[in-house]
């Protein structure tokens, strides 16, 4: 589970002072509060306390930022439980998982074990400790086996099972109990190593296990349980029942809990006919005995006392099933996770058992063509340009250039597959460049995505869609279904998405890990040392331009801009960024992914590209591009380009009328303050070179007969009251705060 990373502690609030009437109260009735407390409390603690299977341990608090994506944090200075937990970086967010043992259907915990980990209650036997859940086989009898579950352990005798010829059988390994069949198979279908089958669809006790290429097939009784037949649940797929629900109970030495009775030490007692159980050391230990491996199929089974039995049935050479007529011992497939056998007229079918799989952050399930269970797969590298270029590598950096001229985005370096170049376009500003152009070389294939979403397929404007044979593999090259974007995707598992006005993700397989070069970053799962530069230095994060340009492909006449500027971040009026950015911030837009997504790096590349933006809706580019990583990891947003007056395509000449009356948007008053500002600079200004002048008059009048007396009548450094006046207004009020005053005008004339 995914928990937050800064826990911000609450503690209880601080109680009023009670009253002088409440402090006068009778010390009986305290005393009698006071016992009714303590018997609540332990009620609790004796009944337990029910809490949802699997809720385990959780964190609250202030969700964290976080730079270098799929790297773990390391949580310093905070309290014991946070090693229970393992952070990563994950979508800009420190994301938490619980790390603690599974606590799922434990009847009782153990709330002693001096660990931030929930724990289930373990067993003791014969002097030795066992975690809950540890199986165990008799030194002297390996087919006599233990089980411990939550205090209670059972013992029993496993029956074996076989299905192979004579001639396939080996003995028992040492130490084992059952024989085993050469070669992994059953009913014809293979068993892959270490994977579990129940052999048996009409008796999920009976289990059989590849090792070694050698099948062992055997059956155990289901262990004995603490809770109640009335809280056990047992799905159809399964052998055994569960306790769904968990509780802390106060541990009573010497005494066994079981089924919410006490048993004191070597007490017997008979959960059911069938079980027989002995109080030892605060661990009931309990006899049941394993039911035989029966032959026959469900319907022909009847109850003989603890264990069924098969009833008399005739024995037939031949199965039915579906109008298909099967022999005696054949076998035949019914999908990649189910085989059956005809055994005496009876169909018996084996079912492949999927383990529990819980994938890493950089990983997704996957269901491979032809196999039964699904695993973890590495998720393909995805690299993004968008905006007045903004990039996020296939490792997750984030950085922004605004080169003009032709980069090497993203090759593979080692096989020489392929190179994808990015054409760069200044548009007529003086810092700031737009993705114009994208170059495609795959083996003997030159594809160019430009803008408008034209296409050119080695030199020659093709129609969509088309298809093409590049080097024995196929490429195709379409249009998504909604029309924003064109598609690449090779048969190599390299794709390109490019909507013709700047926005481009590229995406590569796993396969091509640490074999990637270019502006996109090496792809080896770690964002440190994506600014390597051709060069082989890992330039850092004030040292772009000098990893971006060491990329740069072509000659001077790539470039639209001859001279290119090195300047800092582009800034401007904060109310100005703010009014155009401020819907990546409505819930109601884009809330459904903040939890996913951190949006930190698309508002602040917002912010940067509204400053220099001469097509006037440049926000628009990183509207567009959050909510297509959004879509990528599974949310769904709402309408948000009608909400937000940012149509897809190519669009122009944008004026803030386009977006002043939009409720989504910051507030559109930032250009008339911006008119107030640089008239009080105009008049500040003005006053200062007034003062300047003057005091070149005083300064000549000293001089003079009379110019000090000259000077004291004026004021100081020659300006009247009414030009101080202004003067300490504009040096110590804000110019926020000034509002320019209208002209003195010639009253009227009195009648």
């Amino acid at each position: 589970m995914c928990c937050q990373s800064s826990s911000q502690w609450k503690f209880p609030a601080q109680q009023p002072r009670k009253s002088s009437a409440s402090r006068r109260r009778l010390p009986g009735f305290r005393l009698r509060t006071q016992v009714l407390i303590l018997i609540v409390v332990l009620m609790a603690l004796l009944q337990g306390q029910t809490v949802d299977a699997g809720a385990g341990n959780s964190l609250s608090g202030v969700r964290q930022s976080c730079s270098n994506e799929g790297e773990e944090v390391q949580l310093k200075n905070q309290p014991q439980i946070f090693t229970c937990f393992k952070c990563e970086c994950q979508n800009g967010f420190v994301n938490c998982r619980d790390t603690c043992p599974p606590v799922n259907d434990c009847y009782i915990l153990d709330k002693s074990n001096g660990t931030c980990c929930r724990r289930c209650k373990g067993c003791s036997f014969r002097g030795k400790s066992y975690e809950s859940g540890s199986e165990w086989s008799d030194p002297e009898d390996p087919c006599k086996t233990y089980k411990c579950v939550a205090t209670v352990v059972t013992e029993t005798i496993q029956k074996c099972y076989s299905q192979c010829d004579n001639n396939q059988l080996q003995p028992p390994r040492p130490g084992e109990c059952c024989p085993t069949c050469q070669g992994c198979k059953i009913n014809g279908q293979t068993v892959a190593e270490g994977q579990e089958v129940d052999a048996s669809i009409d008796d999920r006790c009976l289990v059989c296990q590849c090792r070694g290429n050698q099948l062992t097939c055997s059956k155990k009784t289901c262990p004995v349980l603490p809770c109640p037949m009335s809280k056990q649940i047992k799905r159809p797929d399964e052998c055994c029942p569960r306790c769904p629900q968990n509780h802390s109970f106060l541990p009573v030495p010497g005494k066994c809990l079981f089924n919410k009775s006490v048993y004191p030490e070597k007490t017997q007692f008979m959960p059911d006919r069938c079980t027989n159980c002995t109080c030892l050391n605060g661990t009931s230990v309990c006899q049941r005995p394993t039911c035989p491996i029966l032959e026959c199929a469900a319907e022909f089974q009847e109850p003989d006392g603890c264990c069924p039995r098969c009833a008399v049935a005739e024995v037939r050479s031949e199965c039915s099933l579906d109008g298909v007529v099967y022999q005696n011992n054949e076998t035949w497939d019914m999908g990649p996770c189910r085989s059956c056998r005809c055994n005496g007229g009876t169909i018996r079918c084996a079912q492949m058992r999927c383990p529990a799989v819980k994938c890493r952050a950089n990983e997704e399930l996957k269901q491979p063509p032809g196999e039964c269970c699904q695993r973890c797969v590495e998720t393909a590298g995805t690299c993004t340009v968008f905006g007045d270029p903004h990039f996020r590598t296939f490792d997750g950096k984030f950085f922004s250039f605004q080169g003009s001229c032709k980069y090497l985005l993203a090759s593979d370096c080692l096989g020489k597959t392929f190179h994808i170049r990015l054409t760069n376009e200044g548009r007529g500003t003086r810092r700031a460049s737009w993705a114009k152009t994208v170059t495609l070389n795959l083996r003997n294939l030159k594809v160019n995505l430009g803008q408008r979403m034209r296409v050119k397929v080695n030199g020659t404007r093709v129609t969509l869609p088309y298809f093409v044979v590049a080097g024995g593999q196929n490429v195709s090259i379409e249009r998504l279904a909604d029309g924003e974007a064109v598609m690449l995707r090779s048969e190599m598992g390299l794709t390109l998405e490019w909507n013709g006005a700047g926005f481009l993700q590229v995406s590569v397989p796993a396969k091509f890990k640490k074999r990637l070069c270019g502006l996109c970053g090496n792809f080896n799962g770690s964002s440190r040392d994506d600014l390597t530069g051709k060069d082989g230095r890992n330039h850092g994060n004030n040292e772009v331009w000098h990893f971006a340009n060491s990329w740069k492909v072509g000659g001077p006449k790539s470039c639209s801009r001859k001279r290119e500027f090195l300047a800092a971040t582009p800034t401007c009026d904060k109310r100005k960024s703010n009014f155009y950015c401020h819907p990546l911030s409505v819930p109601a837009l884009f809330g459904e992914c903040h939890e996913r997504l951190n949006p930190e790096n698309y508002k602040a590349a917002c912010r940067m590209d509204v400053c220099d933006c001469p097509s006037g809706d440049c926000h628009c580019d990183s509207f567009a591009a959050y909510a297509h990583e959004c879509r990528r990891l599974g949310v769904q947003l709402p309408d948000w380009r009608s909400a937000t007056n940012c149509p897809a395509g190519w669009r122009r000449n944008a004026t803030l009328s386009s977006f002043k009356g939009n409720q989504f948007y910051g507030d559109p008053n930032f250009r008339r303050l911006k008119g107030r500002r640089r008239k009080n600079n105009q008049l500040r200004l003005q006053l200062q070179q007034e003062r300047q002048q003057r005091s070149k008059q005083g300064q000549k009048g000293r001089h003079k007969p009379g110019g000090h007396n000259q000077l004291d009548r004026q004021g100081h450094n020659g300006l009247d009251k009414d030009q101080l006046q202004k003067e300490f207004i504009l040096k110590h009020v804000p110019s926020s705060l000034l509002y320019p005053r209208a002209p003195d005008r010639t009253p009227p004339p009195l009648h």
